[in-house]
């Protein structure tokens, strides 16, 4: 039995963080979902290294090169294709699942970030142009993005919330889906089709922090490498905490499904750590681990499967916030410096692909000539 599937054993979904068609076309994604995957995710920077780093769009690109349409129409036009197809494989795990697993997600433009009403109009024709059960649009978790999410959650788009650094964010975009669902059973509409996850980042946390207290000094040394699994933690406890309450129970008794954390950002990147410190540390039910492939590979050699998250992590992680607090390392402010930052490394990958993008145009071009 694969890790993956002694994962599902525990309650938590391993969705892969990597899209590519040739993973779709040569039926490696098949392989992986016998084993046990159960989604994926994209994102600007997976689709810059799919699209530049290989040859497998050069037949659509040639197609598509003299077209009128703009570099970005094209960028869009090969993700709603790639997306459509994993999901088309995913579909069976959806159906299996009863829509609890299955889903792959496309990312609304990072741009987008701190634009409310852009960030509904792509999100519905993002969904509209997908026109699958087993989509989620991603949208980042920014305090414009909540209205967003609310909004498209209402209307019932699935959503995966990106670039949660907090628990403080992680909160907000919780009451979201609550309100959203709310609404809708308000006017008579169904909450049983309507899928969410609240995707929360971890390596990039330690890599902010332990940055922060090499600065520093001092007692902080001690909390090195413990900062992004305390916040994890205390999300997972906000989640049990919701969990419990009337207010969930009265959605759940109507058919509602959590709105289940998604651990984002599981790769090591301080070779100081085990380089699967961030998978083996959050397993828990209701939960999903999202991983880049060469994670998922060591995680399926050495990883440790067992759960790691339970009732009684919360009492600990408050103490590692509040020391981290009282040495003078203030949370928001890393929690606002890794969304800018997350949402700038996605800006950039979007520029670098498209700058790909009008390159290999050019040159096909010159071909046809």
């Amino acid at each position: 039995m694969t890790s993956m599937r002694r994962l599902l054993d525990l309650g938590q979904s391993v969705w892969l963080d990597y899209l590519s068609r040739r993973m779709t076309r040569s039926g490696e994604l098949h392989t992986l979902i016998a084993d046990g995957l159960r989604g994926m995710t994209s994102n600007p920077t997976i689709f810059e290294h799919a699209i530049a780093g290989t040859p497998d769009y050069d037949q659509d690109l040639t197609a598509l090169a003299g077209s009128a349409r703009t570099d970005r129409d094209i960028f869009e036009t090969l993700a709603i294709e790639d997306v459509g197809e994993a999901a088309d494989v995913f579909r069976a795990v959806f159906d299996s699942t009863a829509g609890g697993d299955g889903f792959v997600s496309l990312e609304v433009s990072p741009r987008l970030a701190h634009d409310t009403e852009g960030s509904v109009a792509e999100a519905r024709r993002l969904w509209k142009a997908l026109n699958r059960p087993n989509v989620m649009i991603k949208i980042p978790g920014t305090r414009e993005g909540w209205p967003a999410i609310e909004r498209c959650l209402f209307e019932g788009i699935n959503i995966n919330i990106t670039l949660l650094f907090s628990v403080k964010h992680y909160r907000a975009v919780a009451e979201a889906y609550l309100r959203a669902l709310e609404a809708r059973l308000e006017r008579g509409q169904p909450i049983d089709r309507i899928a969410s996850v609240a995707s929360f980042f971890v390596s990039r946390v330690d890599t902010e922090v332990d940055d922060r207290i090499r600065r520093h000094g001092g007692s902080l040394t001690a909390l090195r490498g413990n900062v992004a699994l305390a916040s994890a933690r205390l999300a997972y406890a906000t989640f049990l905490e919701i969990g419990r309450t009337d207010r969930w129970r009265a959605l759940e008794a109507k058919g509602a499904k959590p709105q289940r954390l998604l651990w984002a950002s599981t790769g090591t990147k301080n070779p100081e750590y085990s380089d699967v410190l961030y998978v083996d540390s959050l397993i828990g039910p209701y939960t999903i681990t999202t991983v880049p492939p060469a994670t998922l590979r060591l995680f399926e050699d050495h990883g440790q499967v067992s759960r790691t998250l339970g009732e009684d992590d919360a009492t600990e992680a408050r103490q590692v916030m509040k020391a981290l607090g009282d040495g003078g390392i203030d949370f928001a402010d890393v929690n606002h410096t890794l969304e800018e930052a997350g949402i700038e490394t996605f800006v950039n990958s979007l520029d670098s692909l498209l700058g790909v993008i009008a390159n290999k145009r050019r040159a096909l071009r010159a071909d046809l000539d």
